[in-house]
């Protein structure tokens, strides 16, 4: 899916989410990552929703977001709920999509000039190693 949208200069935003991978500006993306306005934080160890655990909650805090926004994948999996209590507990709001979600999602809230992070799952392509 092509998410062609003009914004503003000065912060990452996603050009197109396709399974798999993810192009952030014009760079494209095949492992799991952290997406700030301000900021790409590569090679996030969360592929799947089951991994998302409260010391990858609190890595996402880390990026101070005021909502953040997990790519689960192709589909919508919840992750553990204590995960998603460490971010309520900060006062982070959450919300879980799949990842082409995500993407329009986080597009239209940085456009905002909220304080958004996207967490996007991109699990291996099988038979890949992990």
């Amino acid at each position: 899916m092509q998410l062609t949208h003009e914004l503003p200069e000065g912060y990452f935003f996603f050009r197109s989410c396709a399974p798999g991978a993810v192009s952030v500006v014009d760079r494209e993306l095949r492992t799991s990552f952290l997406l700030a306005p301000d900021r790409i934080v590569e090679h996030w160890p969360v592929k799947v929703a089951a991994e998302f655990d409260v010391a990858a909650a609190e890595s996402v805090a880390a990026l101070a977001p005021e909502v953040v926004l997990l790519g689960t994948g192709e589909t919508q999996v919840f992750p553990p709920r204590e995960a998603l209590a460490a971010l309520l507990r900060r006062r982070i709001g959450v919300e879980v999509m799949t990842n082409s979600a995500a993407c329009r999602t986080y597009n239209l809230l940085a456009g905002e000039g909220r304080r958004v992070v996207a967490a996007i799952m991109l699990p291996p392509p099988p038979g890949a190693a992990a």
